[in-house]
């Protein structure tokens, strides 16, 4: 009841600054004990997916929280973890307003927000201020001025920033608001950056003597056999997991909203059957070789327990979110624990 009013109200207002005040506000709100006011709880259901204990499956998705400015109040929501980014080497203000869009009578939202983030230091600062001892993931891109062919560098020198501040970090090759990023999840390109990140790994871990697990996150709008070639570069390279999906360019489900030739990636209802259909063929060609977490349409407890029937040993929510708030966790979490074991 109380998060459906605060839900109304913020709907009102323009959807980028809605989002900007109620992240700025999230960690002060925790402290007051609002979220549990908006129904949320933590509910444990402990699962250990790439050596990591995490204490339920429900997890937030990246680009909910760019620089980490929220990580306490977020924590409060009721997560078995969270993940901050996208996070570039250098700040970027990302691409001109407006550039995020609800579509409420489909539970979808539209964005081509183009990594704006206040860059890899901010974040760093904001995770040595937060409170939270969980399990925290950091997402990591290049900046649009970067080449494809130095894209790499960004990734390695991102890879070194956070390292030691993440529990996982997952590598973000699938944005559709950043120009030519996707190219990066086939052929040659993927091998190389895969490459280049597990021999930086290797260097970390000797350097910290710790293991921070890495997974790729890949876009939904892949054919069968382009899934499998990614699948066959994750085992080759020995990655620790993959995150299916991000948005998608397809405009399926929301042909009707006339917001529907707005540029950017859809999110939210219309995505579930993708990215599920991607989690099943991954679950085939990956046949155990690593973990992945499935994120895609999640708008109700139903909808995370078919992520994990298809095969995802996780799953992660966001636009669901927006529209549900944390009700939304609690139902996936209880879905979840209600599956045959």
């Amino acid at each position: 009841m109380f998060y459906n009013l605060a839900r109304s109200l913020m709907f009102q207002m323009d959807a980028e600054r809605s989002h900007n005040l109620a992240l700025g506000g999230m960690n002060a709100a925790a402290a007051l004990g609002l979220p549990s006011l908006m129904g949320a709880q933590t509910l444990e259901d402990p699962v250990e997916v790439m050596g990591i204990r995490f204490p339920n499956r429900v997890g937030l998705a990246a680009g909910l929280d760019k620089n980490g400015s929220a990580i306490d109040g977020l924590a409060a929501m009721g997560f078995g973890f969270i993940e901050v980014g996208t996070v570039t080497p250098r700040p970027q203000a990302g691409n001109p307003k407006p550039r995020l869009f609800r579509i409420p009578e489909h539970n979808a939202i539209i964005n081509r927000m183009g990594f704006n983030n206040a860059g890899v230091d901010a974040l760093l600062a904001n995770v040595d201020k937060a409170r939270f001892n969980g399990v925290l993931g950091i997402n990591i891109g290049k900046n649009k001025d970067t080449p494809n062919e130095q894209a790499n560098d960004d990734y390695i020198y991102c890879l070194r920033k956070v390292y030691s501040r993440a529990s996982y970090i997952t590598v973000n090759v699938s944005s559709p608001n950043t120009p030519g990023l996707r190219t990066l999840q086939f052929g040659e390109s993927l091998n190389t950056l895969l490459e280049a990140l597990k021999n930086e790994q290797a260097k970390q871990v000797h350097l910290h003597d710790r293991y921070v697990p890495i997974a790729v996150k890949i876009a939904p709008d892949m054919n069968e056999e382009e899934t499998y070639m990614v699948a066959n570069a994750l085992k080759t390279y020995e990655m620790d997991g993959v995150i299916a999906t991000n948005t998608t360019l397809s405009r399926e489900g929301v042909e009707s909203s006339p917001l529907k030739d707005e540029a950017g990636g859809l999110s939210g209802a219309p995505v579930r059957n993708k990215s599920t259909k991607v989690i099943r063929t991954l679950s085939q060609a990956l046949d155990g070789a690593l973990p992945i977490i499935g994120v895609g349409g999640i708008t109700e407890g139903f909808d995370a327990a078919e992520k994990i029937e298809a095969g995802a040993s996780l799953v992660q929510v966001y636009s669901g979110f927006i529209y549900r708030g944390p009700s939304l966790v609690t139902d996936s979490v209880r879905a979840i624990q209600a599956l045959p074991k």
